[in-house]
């Protein structure tokens, strides 16, 4: 039986950490547990649950800087951001209703290096940590960064923690920039582009003077789906380029997009607040939330790739697995929804992607498939051993989520 424990400070996570390392006990770490599915299952007897570390402890407007306790919900960190017209820049993904758990939290977010729609133009997650407390595997507190968006002491620890699902050291607080939410928002839409259409449609528009924040293609199935009326009544594929900022600019810049964009297909436009949706449910992957296929429901691939690659890689999947995709990042970001398999579709998504460079995770299957099949990509030998000896250094004893993203690290 899995016995929890809830520490109520940072120091009685340390205490915690020491505990397990000293008796070789291994713990799963987890702060609302949105993601507790996004990875291969644990195998920890104990787990370490986050949840009393939460609240904002510091937020400064006019500094675009806010700290916050790992486990303080995203829900929380947008709420009083709003309240300034600002947000957070990486558009971290809520994953907690494609997975079937609730929302997530900013701790998660960065340990797991969620960024959405805008990472093409404003990066990743990591790329937006100014400093974090964390205690390691060997039972020891350790910082890096601070408060300040010039801070250049130490160590850029904050890449290397971003993305490591808690395998390294368990996250206590977390410190973020933050940027102003943009006065105007529209979404320039072009209609019936087939992938590799929309991909290159895509391209030109980034490649442009008019500074595009996001770009998303939508073959019609999913756009079917869409949470905005006039997407889902659109009765084709859809391509979506996104433009902020002050309502002026906007105004003309997605005017011009349109007539940048006439060899493509007919153009329409998103206001506002029907963008903010689009955008929300591009970034949560909520086309596929409920997506089935008879009483199954269907296995998530999350793939990285060379956006021109985008559109073949696809085609190649989906002609060996059935399934539906939708395309983010320019087309460098493929999120597929495939009929379950046993091995979930590995072989055909592993195939497909090839020596083109990319990689490919396993976001959302049953227990027994992430078990069984590789979740997160499979490493090269020197890659593997230098994970194995970053493991070592920050978790010698193996306590920190052991095995959460590669057997045996």
């Amino acid at each position: 039986m899995t016995e929890t424990l809830t520490p109520g400070t940072a120091e009685q996570v340390l205490e915690t950490v020491q505990w397990a390392a000293a008796e070789e006990i291994p713990l799963e770490v987890m702060g609302a547990g949105s993601k507790r599915a996004y990875g291969r299952p644990s195998r920890a007897a104990h787990r370490l649950d986050l949840k009393a570390l939460s609240g904002i402890e510091l937020y400064e407007p006019m500094e675009l800087v806010m700290s916050a306790k790992a486990a303080t919900p995203l829900a929380d960190i947008d709420a009083a951001l709003a309240g300034n017209r600002q947000r957070l820049g990486f558009e971290p993904a809520d994953l907690g209703p494609l997975l079937g758990a609730g929302a997530g939290t900013i701790g998660g977010a960065v340990i797991c290096n969620l960024s959405g729609p805008g990472r093409i133009k404003a990066g990743a997650a990591r790329d937006h940590i100014l400093g974090f407390h964390a205690v390691s595997g060997r039972g020891g507190t350790f910082k890096s960064g601070g408060r300040v968006v010039k801070n250049v002491t130490g160590f850029d620890l904050s890449k290397l923690m971003a993305g490591s699902f808690g395998t390294l050291a368990v996250m206590t607080d977390v410190t973020v920039k933050v940027v102003p939410e943009p006065e105007e928002t529209r979404t320039v839409l072009v209609l019936g582009a087939g992938d590799g259409q929309a991909v290159r449609a895509m391209s030109e528009a980034l490649n442009s003077v008019f500074e595009i924040s996001a770009a998303a293609h939508l073959p019609a199935g999913v756009a079917a789906g869409s949470a905005v009326a006039s997407v889902a009544a659109a009765g084709a594929a859809v391509t979506a380029l996104r433009v902020e900022g002050p309502e002026p600019s906007v105004v003309y810049r997605a005017e011009a997009l349109k007539a940048l964009l006439e060899p493509y297909g007919s153009r329409e436009e998103l206001d506002t607040g029907e963008s903010l949706a689009f955008w929300r449910q591009v970034r949560d992957a909520g086309f596929f939330v409920a997506d089935g296929a008879g009483e199954a429901q269907a296995q998530v691939w999350r793939l990285s790739v060379p956006p021109a690659e985008g559109a073949g890689v696809a085609a190649r999947i989906l002609d060996a697995a059935d399934g539906r995709v939708f395309y983010d990042w320019g087309g460098g970001l493929l999120w597929l929804a495939l009929a379950p398999r046993p091995d979930g579709g590995h072989a055909a998504v592993r195939g497909a992607i090839g020596d083109g460079g990319g990689h490919a995770t396993l976001v959302r299957a049953d227990a027994d498939v992430r078990a069984a099949v590789p979740v997160f990509q499979p490493q090269p030998g020197p890659l593997s051993r230098l994970t194995a000896r970053v493991k070592e250094a920050f978790d010698p004893k193996g306590v920190l989520n052991p095995g959460r993203m590669y057997e045996g690290v």
